[in-house]
């Protein structure tokens, strides 16, 4: 199946649109952070941050809410514009993306490194202005880079339950070489989206066999930019290099490899692996692990006074009564470990659906 030159046009428009939006998402919630920011004082960075803390993070998880939800819009506008059917298992549900940093960890705690980052630095004898300015560059990094990851995992949710679906890497320019290198590429559902902090690229929902329509040439888009653009971003050297006809991703592989790509929420180990898919029992988790902050498990959004925990609550899950805490059999896997861990499409469609991200 070929895609019509109209078609492929308007699909990567959408695309475009897609990004866009999320832009402009992020561009407001960072505003709203900004202006937060400014009560902090040096001379009581922890109680004037106290002091705005549960707004910053009502503004972020407000931000994921938006981000999330325009996945679905997304998804059915690129499929159709592929001729391609939309007829997912599920639909994804943006308040079980909220209120959490994709990888799992308390959100809130994750904006407190803003905080600390003013606090270190006055420690090390920075002025208080020039501390207080590198914890605001601290804390609009989070945001940015939480954001971005709570769209695409979204989008990622959402071509997991659709069948036969997978994903192109679509460059947002002006891109690293690392995504450079990447750019075109299709992905199967499960193979998580591998990102840097603030890195705008965006998954493109197709088939395998009409995916070469909107390939990315990598070579291409670096042979658009001007010399010293080269130099920029894949150093003079390698630069140089590519120029002389040296391959791309050998120069870029060689000086970076996968350096500062990661994929959020998808730390998982056998150990858990083993657990999680072989029983729901809170037994068979006792051995194991599951809480640390470097797995892709967590119990963050579960409370009753959480945006997931209402989901959850909502939706029948029992939990102990008088507690704020649902009676949960299992921690809630993020959604990159749970394509991890299945074994199929569909026992990746019902553990998503088991932890609340469709319904």
């Amino acid at each position: 199946m070929v895609l019509r030159t109209v078609s492929r046009r308007m699909l990567l428009q959408a695309a475009e649109e897609y990004a866009a939006s999320q832009g402009q998402i992020a561009l407001r919630t960072r505003a709203m952070v900004d202006r937060k920011w400014r009560s902090v004082v040096a001379s009581d960075i922890t109680g004037s941050w106290d002091a705005v803390a549960k707004t910053v993070l009502a503004a972020v998880t407000s931000g994921q809410l938006a981000a999330a939800a325009a996945a679905e819009p997304y998804l059915r506008s690129v499929l159709t514009e592929q001729g391609l059917p939309n007829d997912p298992a599920g639909t994804v549900q943006p308040a079980m993306l909220a209120g959490i940093a994709p990888d799992g960890r308390d959100l809130g705690s994750l904006l407190e490194e803003g905080r600390i980052r003013a606090l270190d630095r006055i420690g090390q004898g920075d002025p208080p202005t020039s501390a207080l300015a590198q914890g605001l560059m601290r804390l609009q990094l989070i945001t940015t880079t939480v954001l971005q990851d709570t769209g695409r995992t979204a989008v990622g949710v959402g071509v997991a339950v659709r069948s036969r679906v997978g994903y192109v890497r679509l460059l947002n320019p002006p891109s690293c070489s690392r995504c450079i290198v990447l750019a075109g590429k299709w992905f199967r559902w499960n193979q998580g989206f591998a990102r840097h902090p603030k890195c705008d690229c965006r998954h493109v929902p197709s088939r395998e066999d009409v995916a070469g329509d909107l390939r990315t040439d990598p070579s291409a888009y670096v042979q658009s930019l001007g010399i010293s653009e080269q130099d920029r971003i894949l150093t003079k050297a390698g630069a140089q290099a590519i120029r002389d006809g040296a391959d791309l991703a050998q120069v870029v592989n060689a000086r970076r490899g996968a350096s500062g790509l990661s994929i959020a929420g998808a730390r998982i180990t056998d150990a858990e692996r083993a657990s999680l898919i072989g029983g729901t029992g809170q037994a068979s988790l006792s051995t194991v692990e599951v809480y640390g902050r470097q797995l892709a498990v967590t119990t963050e959004g579960t409370t009753i006074r959480g945006v997931a925990g209402q989901r959850l609550a909502s939706n029948g899950t029992e939990r102990a009564p008088g507690s704020r805490y649902r009676s949960a059999r299992a921690p809630r896997l993020m959604p990159e470990a749970i394509y991890q861990i299945a074994r199929d499409r569909t026992e990746a469609i019902g553990l998503l659906r088991r932890f609340g991200y469709i319904l």
